[in-house]
């Protein structure tokens, strides 16, 4: 049974992350719609990063009849004098592996680039790339140099865009040699493990580093759902705090003991779970209330954010606000207005934005937002790009104030909340009449996607209007959502 690349990668992971793959792949979570518009951005970049290469010679595949010849489509390429290969197959033993970008230097010596969407080279791309190297040398070839291709992050756009300003370069060589032992030892289990077909262990704190734990969590609590109020449920786990609950034999969070070592915000859902009932201190919430200044603005941003940006003075990855909604209210007793905007055609949205919320914000009053950090800079972001709103928009943020602050600072705490402060979170438990399932776009993720897609890409020309409609009840909500908690609050 042949190991690729990305299969090693998922061993890495998680050794039942590759069992699944190879012997019950119906059990792994599909790749969503969202996942899907990250991989083809990424494909996007890669394009960028080959012009970096003019002799070369792109390989791939294009269905899997394609990729079982794609070895032997490899070997031609290089024995025609090829100097450069996109997207070539190289096979040793049990292993193989599709190299983005490989340059011979003469018969005997490669050097070996990986293109990565990120903005730096990462500790996981070193271990991709020892893979590689493994497989290269199978086949004979001294690899010299090794470097990530990445993205630029201090690039911002002006005009065209060009290969050579967007894409950097890092030089990994050193760190992914010294990857090779490890590499080959963990090829060993790999193989050993397919060859065996034992099922493995699925335990979530048997999951490796970067990030993996949370991913195959995620996993195992599809494959094995869990009670509510079990372990599972505890916020920010980690994988040494589960291994240590279940050696303790605890399986439910009202089980575990005060003396436990939990962070702070665990040791608050584990009271609150104890309780039954809500932790809240009244006090502390009043004292934050009566500091807000009327009229209120319940304020929220939805955004556009790309690897390649699509307009001028923006940065790759710099989130770039397209639509955003406003309740307000003037007083307390006052009935409750709501303004908007979303940028609807294919042009960049920051100045008739800026201008019609500066129009509908005012001067005076607190602006209340969920997750200050994300609309403030948001703001300052705005500020720069456009110098003759740069003092409203830095004015507008010193009137901003977090909603979230009750429930991040632990004033209100409920079990159901599961030690979230996320508004998707907060929001069943303190409305449940107001709910983000009947809309046709539920998250924000989906909002970006779609918007791009419909107005940016002309991909859905045909749902267009019904996609504008959904982000405006979308957008609209999460405003609307915030008045509804502030007068829950306000009742206490």
């Amino acid at each position: 049974m042949q190991l690729s690349k990305s299969e090693y990668m998922m061993f890495l992971k998680h050794p039942a992350w590759l069992w699944l793959k190879k012997h019950d792949k119906s059990k792994l979570p599909p790749i969503d719609d969202n996942t899907q518009a990250v991989f083809d951005a990424g494909n996007m970049f890669e394009g960028y990063a080959e012009k970096l290469f003019p002799e070369g010679i792109r390989l791939g595949f294009s269905d899997y009849s394609e990729y079982q010849l794609l070895p032997q489509a490899t070997t031609k390429a290089i024995k025609d004098g090829n100097k450069t290969i996109f997207q070539g197959r190289f096979e040793y033993e049990s292993i193989t592996c599709i190299c983005d970008v490989v340059q011979f230097i003469d018969g005997s010596t490669v050097d070996l680039y990986e293109i990565k969407s990120s903005t730096k080279a990462k500790p996981e791309h070193h271990l991709d790339l020892a893979f590689q190297m493994v497989v290269l040398e199978g086949n004979g070839y001294e690899v010299r140099n090794i470097e990530v291709i990445h993205v630029n992050n201090q690039y911002v756009r002006n005009g065209d865009v060009k290969a050579e300003d967007i894409v950097a370069k890092t030089n990994v060589t050193d760190k992914v040699k010294n990857k090779r032992d490890f590499t080959v030892q963990k090829i060993a289990e790999a193989v050993k493990m397919l060859e065996d077909g034992d099922h493995p262990d699925f335990s979530p704190f048997l999951a490796g580093d970067n990030g993996a734990f949370a991913e195959w969590l995620e996993i195992y609590k599809h494959l094995y759902p869990q009670d509510k109020g079990s372990i599972y449920d505890l916020c920010r786990l980690d994988s040494t705090t589960l291994k240590n609950l279940i050696d303790s034999g605890i399986e439910r969070i009202v089980d575990i003991p005060e003396d436990f070592a939990l962070k702070p915000v665990q040791a608050l859902q584990v009271e609150a779970t104890k309780l039954g009932h809500p932790i809240i201190h009244s006090d502390k919430i009043k004292a934050f209330l009566d500091e807000l200044v009327f009229p209120l603005y319940f304020f929220d941003y939805e955004t556009l954010m790309s690897i390649v940006p699509y307009f001028d003075g923006v940065r790759p990855y710099q989130q770039l606000p397209f639509q955003y909604s406003l309740h307000i209210l003037e007083s307390p007793d006052a009935e409750l207005r709501h303004k908007e905007y979303l940028h609807t055609v294919n042009s960049n949205p920051a100045h008739p934005l800026s201008q019609k919320l500066h129009d509908d914000i005012g001067t005076q009053g607190t602006v209340l937002v969920w997750y200050e950090s994300f609309e403030k800079s948001r703001n300052s972001e705005l500020g720069e790009l456009l110098p003759e709103f740069k003092e409203a928009f830095k004015a507008l943020n010193g009137r901003v104030v977090d909603l979230i602050a009750p429930f991040s600072k632990g004033w209100y705490v409920d079990k159901d909340f599961k030690g979230s402060a996320s508004i998707k979170d907060v929001l069943p438990v303190l409305v449940p009449e107001l709910s983000y399932k009947v809309l046709g776009i539920q998250e924000g993720g989906s909002a970006q996607r779609l918007w791009m897609e419909a107005v940016l890409d002309g991909k859905r020309a045909d749902e267009k209007e019904k996609i504008l409609s959904d982000l405006l009840e979308y957008c609209k909500l999460d405003t609307l959502a915030m008045v509804k908690i502030y007068n829950v609050l306000r009742k206490l």
